[in-house]
């Protein structure tokens, strides 16, 4: 979906033909012509209006219907263009009403691409007006991840949720919400604890097959780099040769905000960084379902013209999709033992928007008498969308849904290709426990591959 084919001479309704998406003309000085770009919602909000199956979806839709049902014509023409703003406001970018419910996607003659219409509206807003700072600043997660990394300690006591007199301070000044969970920085990143990469295990049944480059992402290398280190074990024991890659953050913040350029700078960096491991036979791998989307999908959209980003997204995995491929080519290593009280895995929507299937389900299931459920269904997190004040009660309604889907299953392990997912919905989950009931603990999926194995 990130090529433009020709159109075709008589578009059809319930036409067979692959969906696609345009590329995303951010260099043109039309592109931010808000006049046109009100139109243009215009018609597809229109359309919209005449459709609704997006209704369950994220809080766009609902905010979009309600609004013309409660106008004086019950027709859209009596929503202001100054309310417009509030739709956008509540598109998280998950891509699931493009992906999954909409019949109008190109190349259907009515054109429709709801995300990246949203997006253009924030690109122009933020053009004209400047950023969110709170937002912005959060959103530079390098930066962040290396200043809190010799106070980690101490950033985690100031940020941690039992805080509650700088989290309310926090809620105050910048509008970071004093119920929302932060992710916590490590003194010992993901790069530190791999520096020297693990050997593969000449055992492995695709020992000398295969080479993968870890893409640790921001998340997983300052946060959470536990993840890592399960990947590079599970592959190693498979026998692949593996080593760390990561140049920069892939810029996911920066689409949430409009900044199309500096995501075009990144993607024209850390393509760059990456295209010699490709040449050397390298496959890449992503640790988090939202870089995976940008290096595959976003990157080329906005960069069309560019080798080593449509190379790069060639070459990209899902950390699980990768070990489902290897399964499928070499069968998997042995030794795998099923975890005690099961797994309930959440398909977060950056996955889903992969079109590659719940592959985190499907690498769970070769794991030999596992109990393994799957949750298909919004977390409504949304990055700094499920942490600001602002947005957060949006955040948690859109969630809602998911995490009693969650609860329901009654499960010990709670896992999501997105780790800002997972724990919202573990956090919201918890909420809603009866008293002296425990709530399911949080993993990456591949961190239950390595479990499964001993690894760690």
């Amino acid at each position: 979906m990130t090529e433009t084919p020709e159109k075709p001479s008589a578009a059809r309704e319930g036409s067979l033909d692959a969906p696609f998406r345009h590329a995303i003309a951010w260099r043109d000085p039309e592109f931010y012509d808000m006049a046109a770009i009100e139109a243009e919602m215009e018609r597809v909000f229109d359309t919209c209006h005449g459709c609704r199956r997006c209704f369950n979806l994220c809080d766009s839709f609902p905010k979009l219907f309600d609004m013309i049902d409660e106008g004086p014509t019950g027709e859209l023409d009596s929503v202001p263009k100054s309310e417009y703003g509030k739709v956008v406001d509540a598109c998280t970018l998950c891509d699931m009403c493009f992906l999954t419910k909409c019949p109008y996607v190109p190349p259907h003659e009515f054109n429709i691409d709801f995300p990246h219409l949203m997006l253009r509206h924030r690109a122009t807003e933020r053009k004209a007006k400047g950023g969110d700072f709170v937002r912005e600043q959060l959103g530079e997660t390098d930066r962040n991840g290396k200043l809190a990394k010799p106070v980690a300690g101490l950033a985690n006591w100031a940020t941690n949720i039992d805080n509650k007199p700088v989290r309310a301070a926090m809620e105050a000044i910048a509008g970071i919400d004093k119920t929302a969970i932060l992710p916590r920085f490590n003194s010992r990143t993901a790069s530190d604890r791999l520096r020297t990469p693990m050997a593969p295990d000449p055992a492995g049944p695709a020992f000398g097959q295969r080479k993968a480059a870890i893409y640790t992402t921001c998340f997983v290398d300052y946060n959470d780099p536990t993840t890592a280190v399960a990947a590079m074990a599970v592959l190693a024991k498979q026998g692949v040769e593996t080593r760390l890659a990561y140049p920069q953050c892939c810029g996911m913040p920066q689409l949430e905000a409009g900044d199309l350029a500096e995501v075009a700078r990144r993607a024209e960096h850390v393509s760059a960084e990456l295209l010699p491991l490709i040449e050397q036979g390298y496959d890449i791998i992503a640790l988090t379902a939202s870089c995976g989307l940008m290096m595959k999908f976003e990157w080329p959209l906005i960069l069309p013209e560019n080798e080593a980003v449509r190379r790069l997204a060639a070459a990209t995995r899902d950390i699980s999709q990768y070990v489902v491929e290897l399964s499928k080519a070499y069968g998997l290593a042995p030794g795998l033992t099923a975890p005690a009280g099961g797994v309930t895995v959440h398909h977060a929507c950056h996955a889903r928007a992969q079109i590659m299937g719940a592959v985190s389900a499907q690498m769970l299931n070769l794991i030999p008498g596992a109990k393994i459920d799957l949750v298909e269904r919004c977390s409504g997190h949304g990055g700094t969308f499920g942490v600001m004040k602002e947005t957060r009660p949006m955040a948690v309604k859109v969630g809602k849904p998911a995490a009693r889907q969650v609860a329901q299953k009654g499960n010990d392990t709670l896992c999501s290709d997105c780790p800002l997912a997972c724990e919202h919905l573990g956090q919201l989950v918890s909420a809603d426990l009866t008293q002296g009931a425990n709530p399911p603990r949080q993993a990456h999926p591949i961190e239950i591959l390595a479990e499964a194995y001993g690894l760690t």
